[in-house]
């Protein structure tokens, strides 16, 4: 499975804005707006393919104080669990050491929690609520 850097604007990044409306926004009644996606240009954007067909991604957001932000991960909803996911943090957490990151911070719905604390996330805070669904503050040191 290649995981790579996509660019931001490209036939990639149209499909991974494509794949994060599915799995992220939509269930939520929400879409992506152009301000949300405008912003994403300086991020670390990273894609898992299979025969050039898009499994799953996320981004990196540049912190201050060595830390890097993990947003809008996402797997195709009926792959979910084959370990796609680990592959592409792993990916994402080699990218951040690469760049000169010490910590990973993100904040991740509750559902999620479970899958992040098995690959050495901590919560760091207590539920709250976001976009109507709870979500913890959780981090990694690299």
């Amino acid at each position: 499975m290649p995981l790579k850097i996509i660019d931001h604007g490209s036939k990639e990044y149209e499909q991974m804005v494509q794949l994060r409306n599915e799995v992220l926004r939509r269930p939520l009644g929400l879409t992506l707006q152009p301000e949300e996606l405008a912003s994403e240009k300086d991020h670390v954007l990273i894609a898992a393919y299979d025969d050039g067909d898009l499994l799953g991604c996320c981004m990196l957001v540049k912190e201050p104080e060595k830390q890097i932000r993990l947003r809008q991960m996402a797997v195709r909803n009926n792959i979910q669990g084959k370990g796609i996911g680990k592959s592409i943090l792993n990916f994402a957490e080699n990218v951040a050491r690469d760049l000169g990151y010490n910590k990973i911070i993100m904040n991740s719905r509750h559902s999620s929690t479970p899958f992040f604390e098995k690959l050495g996330y901590r919560i760091c805070s207590e539920p709250f609520e976001k976009i109507s669904i709870p979500y913890y503050y959780m981090e990694k040191a690299l």
